[in-house]
């Protein structure tokens, strides 16, 4: 039987309170600090409810699971990805809980998600608990579409995105391709004061985490060939080879060509792909060879670099990782969150993404309340793209295509 934390009971009877108000909570706290189990916790106050509909990505099911058989509560429980979704029952739900609820933070218009969780909550008059370590990661307009189909939520007066950006947003234009338009990644915080009644905030600090993460950056040289062919690449935007062709001819194409190709991998312009060079793959095998380490890569190829590396010793379950002396690799956008690599002794990332939503939340996934040694390790090119990838998005900036035009031409 779990016994929950203090500051998850104190947590769950609030949630309860505002549930019993609102028939709408938000949860946002900090990863490893029992969310998941704190929402579970917040519906088995909730005598009315029966059957519980929990939206998560597909890498948290399991976890998700392990603790509703745990707590053992009274209610039922039916646990799905989001891609799902179509498979579920439209109606008979008497409460929903969406993890990692800022996936339908998209804006100007609502995305895929955010639109059929809007109309699962339409058909059943249920309560909503959302979940998120990071609400608003990239801008405060990421509130209106994860909450707009709860018919309790402060916005319910702006009907469309563009009304609500009338009040919380200062709208300004920006030049894409030539073109005008309006930018509203710049939202008030008066989304938040508005949020207010409706959302619990709690941080590892206030949980009492003893612990920080450190960060290392190592550099590994690349072979000559791969600097001749990204220097080729940038000069003429165009690599023709005897059956291939590597081209860039746009500013996104190759920023992306050269994110890969400095890390060792390609994507032709047919669609294929390849490993140039395992160089990096090596490196971290050496490097971390006495250690149980987990993995980030950021495309397909650099996971098939590290297992012509590593071979049987790597893996992409949790499941496999958790219960093996294998090292596990998994693609950073998809292992971001939702998931715990508290086994790892360290992790390593093979590259970086755009994101900064991927650096702060991936950079999180081994952390525990007592955990003190929380190291993670970047393998950057020397004199490649991914150093000034890192320095962006630590400071909670994406990396766009003004940062790399920048970056190339001074």
């Amino acid at each position: 039987m779990i016994q929950f934390r203090n500051y998850q009971s104190q947590i769950i009877n609030k949630a309860t309170e505002i549930l019993l108000l609102h028939k709408f909570v938000y949860l946002s706290m900090e990863v490893r600090t029992g969310k998941t189990l704190t929402a579970l916790g917040t519906l088995q106050n909730l005598m009315s409810v029966n059957n519980v509909l929990f939206i998560t990505k597909k890498r948290a099911i399991g976890s998700i699971v392990w603790d509703y058989e745990q707590l053992d509560p009274y209610y039922h429980i039916e646990v799905i990805n989001y891609e799902s979704l179509h498979k579920v029952d439209k109606t008979g739900w008497d409460a929903i809980v969406c993890d990692e609820a800022h996936s339908m933070g998209a804006f100007p218009r609502p995305n895929k998600r955010a639109k059929q969780v809007k109309k699962l909550i339409a058909d059943n008059n249920c309560f909503v608990i959302l979940l998120s370590g990071t609400p608003t990661p990239e801008s405060f307009s990421q509130m209106y579409h994860q909450v707009y189909g709860i018919p309790t939520n402060p916005f319910i007066e702006h009907k469309t995105f563009y009304k609500f950006a009338k009040e919380h947003v200062l709208i300004k234009q920006k030049k894409i391709n030539s073109f005008l338009i309006n930018d509203y990644t710049r939202a008030k915080t008066s989304v938040l004061d508005f949020m207010k009644p409706y959302m619990i905030s709690y941080t590892q600090q206030e949980a009492g985490f003893e612990t920080s993460i450190k960060e290392l950056v190592l550099i590994v040289e690349a072979p000559k060939r791969i600097y001749d062919m990204c220097n080729r690449l940038k000069k003429d935007l165009v690599i023709e080879g005897q059956e291939h062709i590597i081209l860039a001819d746009t500013n996104v194409k190759l920023m992306q060509k050269l994110h890969q190709m400095y890390s060792g991998t390609v994507k032709f312009e047919d669609g294929q792909s390849m490993v140039l060079d395992t160089f990096k793959a090596e490196f971290i095998k050496e490097y971390f060879k006495e250690r149980k380490i987990a993995l980030f890569y950021k495309f397909k190829e650099e996971y098939n670099a590290l297992k012509e590396v590593y071979g049987s010793k790597l893996c992409n379950t949790l499941e496999e990782f958790c219960n093996t002396d294998k090292n596990i690799a998994l693609q950073i956008v998809s292992g971001r969150e939702g998931i715990s690599l508290k086994d790892a002794d360290c992790l390593v990332y093979y590259n970086i993404d755009f994101s900064a939503t991927s650096y702060w939340q991936s950079r999180d996934r081994m952390t525990t309340k007592t955990r003190a040694d929380n190291t993670v390790y970047w393998v950057f090119t020397a004199n490649g793209i991914e150093p000034k990838i890192y320095r962006t998005v630590k400071n909670k900036k994406d990396y766009t295509l003004k940062h790399f035009k920048k970056d190339l031409f001074n």
